[in-house]
């Protein structure tokens, strides 16, 4: 199983970014999806899931409104649309699928490598 992370970068505060998870290895469309985040001497924090036809969306207070998870699953792909960027957002961001239907945060079966957000100005 592969969760291949893209689309991080350096960006300033009150931009946008969108990044992307690309899954190979395991039946797409039958996973759940997440994505988290780890920032420098931070515990790891959930900030989207998605279920697995993409109908059912999950976010923490702190990110609910600014960001957004989607998925393509004819393109075994999944998305983080992330708005409103603050330099608090920075961190590492991982992908991450699960086979349980009530996407619990501790309950994510396979990781991506991440992909590094930086907002500052």
């Amino acid at each position: 199983v592969q969760l291949q992370a893209s689309g991080g970068g350096l960006v300033q505060p009150g931009s946008s970014l969108r990044l992307s998870c690309a899954a190979s290895g395991l039946p797409f469309s039958t996973y759940g999806m997440g994505w988290f985040r780890q920032a420098p001497g931070k515990e790891r924090e959930w900030v989207a899931a998605i279920s697995r036809t993409g109908v059912t969306t999950k976010y923490p207070d702190s990110v609910k409104g600014r960001f957004t998870i989607s998925r393509d699953n004819a393109k075994n792909t999944v998305y983080l649309q992330m708005i409103t960027l603050k330099p608090e957002d920075t961190a590492v961001y991982y992908c991450a699928a699960s086979t349980d239907i009530y996407l619990r945060v501790t309950n994510f079966d396979y990781w991506g490598q991440g992909t590094q957000v930086t907002v500052s100005s």
